[in-house]
């Protein structure tokens, strides 16, 4: 969760990097709607859906909100909202509430009784199915951020079981190459090293699009015709999806960072094809033997989920075997939460203490792969983008405590070693040396 502050107007940032995007686009519009200029000022609350946890905690925060900024408009747009408008309509502390579409056009903002336009309608949530296109929102600058996010792709037309983001985000949709190539091109402008491309099903870019171009073209467009973005790198990826010209580009194109996350979600086949994923343990073991062969430095990241229902001990293992044989690095472990209306929640659910035990053992094993990968680096010499004073990531996307470098500053340093939890850089100095 993040939140900025600027002209009266607060945005708090739950979720994906692409909500982190529509945010900043959410802070021009609700200036332009002039929210900024009301007593009190406003605070914006863009959810996430992913998890029951996630909008348990979004709950909590604008509760919190509210006793802090008793004058503060309060509006509640995001997944979250998307989703399930009634039960935010209903807390006592909102004032708005916006859907996915509504939330990033300024006459939407409008809708709060201040501007005598609207008293009575306390949600403006349309059906986000019938949406057919995404507009690409152009952003100068990610406030407070090194790097920036541009939005390819919105949207999913896939139902895997545990799965609620498709009823927040719609059916799949493509941003144009050109207008995406533009909007980089503006940014590489703005001093912005690296860009970091971002959608809900990133690998289906392109189908909807004259021409069904595929992300691999996409990537390949974007570092032909902006070579002045030295860094690009993608959000999650389904493997399955890939194609010919994404691995060509893997190989070939330096300024494609060398770092993937993959959203395997299980290691087990029978959980897999509970979930409705379209691959198989074997697909994604494969891939990364693949891509690990046209990019030796390449760093995977996953996303798993532990406890799925009627998820045994004996499945739970190879989900857990998975970490080793893929060669995971950064893994973000999900505890099973069921999410109404989706048909998992309806599936024979695994004890809830269970759930926390395997979720805690894929964690303690993604921990020993990521602090062996620490190890590794030990003594190699890194390119790392400052993100803020003293802290920056490498190509491959690690954590490095360093000592000097501005934010937005891609430096190169020797690693000394790790604190367990980042790559320790030697001073300036001595990697010179």
């Amino acid at each position: 969760m993040t939140a900025g502050d600027r002209a009266g107007i607060d945005v708090v940032t739950f979720g994906c990097r692409l909500n982190t995007y529509e945010s900043e686009v959410m802070k021009r519009e609700a200036e332009t709607a002039g929210l900024g200029a009301l007593s009190g000022g406003a605070v914006i609350f863009n959810t996430c859906a992913v998890t029951a946890e996630a909008v348990r905690q979004a709950r909590q925060a604008i509760r919190k909100a509210r006793r802090d900024n008793p004058a503060a408009r309060i509006i509640v747009t995001g997944c979250a909202a998307q989703t399930d408008p009634d039960s935010f309509a209903g807390m006592a502390e909102v004032d708005l509430v916006l859907g996915n579409e509504e939330k990033l056009a300024a006459h939407n903002y409008r809708a709060l009784p201040d501007f005598g336009i609207n008293d009575t309608e306390k949600a403006r949530v349309n059906d986000i199915m019938s949406v057919t296109e995404t507009a690409l929102h152009m952003v100068d600058a990610i406030e407070g951020r090194a790097r920036a996010f541009v939005q390819v792709q919105n949207g999913c037309d896939h139902r895997c079981t545990f799965c609620i983001i498709p009823y927040g985000r719609g059916n799949s949709r493509s941003v144009p190459m050109g207008a995406v190539v533009e909007q980089i091109r503006r940014l590489a402008g703005n001093g912005y090293r690296e860009v970091v491309l971002s959608g809900v099903d990133m690998t289906s870019y392109g189908a909807d699009l004259p021409g069904a171009p595929r992300l691999g073209k996409l990537v390949r467009t974007i570092l032909r015709q902006v070579p002045d973005i030295e860094r690009l790198r993608l959000s999650s990826i389904d493997s399955i999806e890939a194609d010919e010209d994404l691995m060509e580009a893997i190989a070939t194109e330096m300024r494609l960072m060398p770092h993937l996350h993959l959203s395997l979600q299980a290691g087990d086949d029978m959980v897999l094809k509970r979930m409705k994923r379209r691959h198989l343990r074997e697909d994604s073991i494969r891939f990364c033997e693949d891509v690990r062969r046209l990019r030796p430095d390449i760093v995977f990241g996953a996303d798993i989920i532990a406890g799925f229902p009627t998820e045994t001990e004996t499945m739970f293992q190879n989900s857990l075997r998975i970490v080793d044989e893929c060669g995971l690095t950064h893994l973000h472990v999900f505890p099973f939460s069921p999410r109404e209306g989706t048909p998992a929640a309806r599936m024979p659910p695994v004890d809830r203490r269970t759930v926390k035990d395997r979720a805690a053992r894929l964690r303690e094993a993604g921990e020993r792969a990521y602090r062996r990968h620490l190890v590794a680096l030990t003594g190699t010499k890194q390119r790392v983008l400052v993100e803020r004073e003293g802290l920056g990531r490498t190509e491959g996307f690690t954590l490095v405590g360093l000592d000097d470098g501005a934010p937005g500053e891609i430096v190169t340093v020797r690693i000394a070693g790790n604190d367990g939890a980042r790559l320790v850089a030697a001073p300036r100095q001595a990697a010179a040396a």
